[in-house]
Formats: C-alpha cells, structure tokens, sequence
C-alpha cells in the first residue's frame, strides 16, 4: 500500500484564533507544517496585523514548536515582501500556504494573486464557515487565547485580556452593535496562549493597556513559558 506524503506548508500567521484554527485543520489534512510566516512593522518590533511584539511572537512559536519567520514590511512595499518570501519557501520545498481568512472577499482575491506570483498553492480551512460555530469548535478543542487589541469605537478597554469562551461569545452577542462573532470587521484580535498545537503555554506575566490610533492594544511586556 503506498504512503501519502504530506505536503510543506507555511501558515500565514497573525499570533490569533483564526491563523490557528487554520492551521489546525490543516495539519489534521495533508499538510506538514514547516513555519509560520508573520510580517512586522518597518522596525520589526510588531506584528502588522495584531500589534504583538516579535518577542511574544517568538515565544509563541517556541510555545508550538514551529519555526517562526517575520518580515519587517512599510505598507506601500507589503505585497513585494510578502511575495519575496514566499518565493523562499518555495526555493525550501514549501508548496502550500494556509490563510485563516473566513469572508473577506478582497483579501481572498489577495491571496490568490500573490500566490499564483510565488508558484504556492494556497488554503483557507476557515473559508465561509458559520462565525460562531467557528468560535464554539474553537473553544471545545481546548484553545486558549485572549483579547489583545480592540476597535476602540466598537469596544472599550475593558474588553482587553478577557478570555475566549462561552462567556465572552454571550457578552459579545449582547452588545446591541453589529459585532462579528469573530471579529472579522476588525472589532478585536486575539493572541493563543494554549491548545492542541501548544507543547507549552503562554502565560502572559505582566501588560499595559495602550490606545494608539484609535485602537486599545495589550501590550504584553513579559510572558512565560509554563508546563501544560
């Protein structure tokens, strides 16, 4: 009988729930996943998209062990970034490339350009699922992750380090405002702390609530590695 032979892939990966429940279900197919791919801010200090530092990034990625690959990017040169790494990872063997995207029409047409650029063949696990049934899988496969940044117009401070569960989903189905279950409108975002994926856990030790640019964000100062 012959063995079917995973294919290498990269998770295009932001720190939160939707990247890692991606991956999770890519990694339940045929996909090998070799590294997680984040892009940072000019400085490299950031992530782009949830505004986490490299350090808690890096953690992250030692939490799962997985290669964790950033790449500092100005707004006005991200997709020529985005692209040169991605050619890389083919240059490595890496063929296959998971995104966490759920609904967003323009960012999948995104992902279809730059990858067909890059020769990588790409996945969206997450693609038109139910929001809450996708929170609600989240949770009972034992994810841990937790609020890092807000839209400071849709949610207040306060929201900031609140825990992924049953309880969060009822607070936020009962604002009376027009919030995605998931957050995809860019309401809040969120880091992963444990789970599945985890041979660690990510405990966050110390943090400062920051407003910048209309937006609250965690800014997590030092965190631990801990046992499971």
């Amino acid at each position: 009988m012959s063995v079917i032979k995973s294919k290498a892939a990269f998770v295009s990966w932001s720190g939160g729930k939707d990247s890692c429940l991606a991956a999770y279900r890519a990694q339940k197919s045929e996909l090998e996943i070799r590294c997680l791919l984040n892009m940072a801010t000019e400085d490299g200090r950031h992530s782009r998209s949830h505004g986490l530092t490299d350090t808690v990034l890096q953690q992250q990625a030692q939490a799962m062990g997985v290669r964790l690959v950033q790449r500092p990017a100005a707004w006005d040169g991200y997709e020529a970034e985005f692209i040169k790494m991605l050619q890389t990872f083919r240059q490595e063997g890496i063929t296959e490339g998971i995104f966490g995207d759920i609904d967003f029409n323009a960012h999948r047409e995104w992902i279809e350009r730059i990858c067909e650029k890059s020769g990588i063949s790409f996945h969206l696990p997450l693609w038109l699922n139910d929001q809450t049934q996708i929170m609600r899988e989240l949770i009972a496969l034992g994810f841990e992750a937790i609020v890092v940044a807000t839209n400071a117009d849709v949610l207040g401070k306060e929201w900031l380090g609140r825990k992924i569960d049953n309880q969060f989903l009822h607070d936020l189905s009962g604002m009376g405002k027009s919030i995605t279950p998931c957050g995809e409108a860019g309401e809040y975002h969120t880091l992963v702390v444990n789970g599945p994926l985890f041979k660690k856990r990510l405990e966050v030790t110390q943090s400062e609530k920051i407003l910048r640019d209309k937006h609250w964000f965690l800014e997590i100062r030092t965190a631990e590695l801990r046992d499971k």
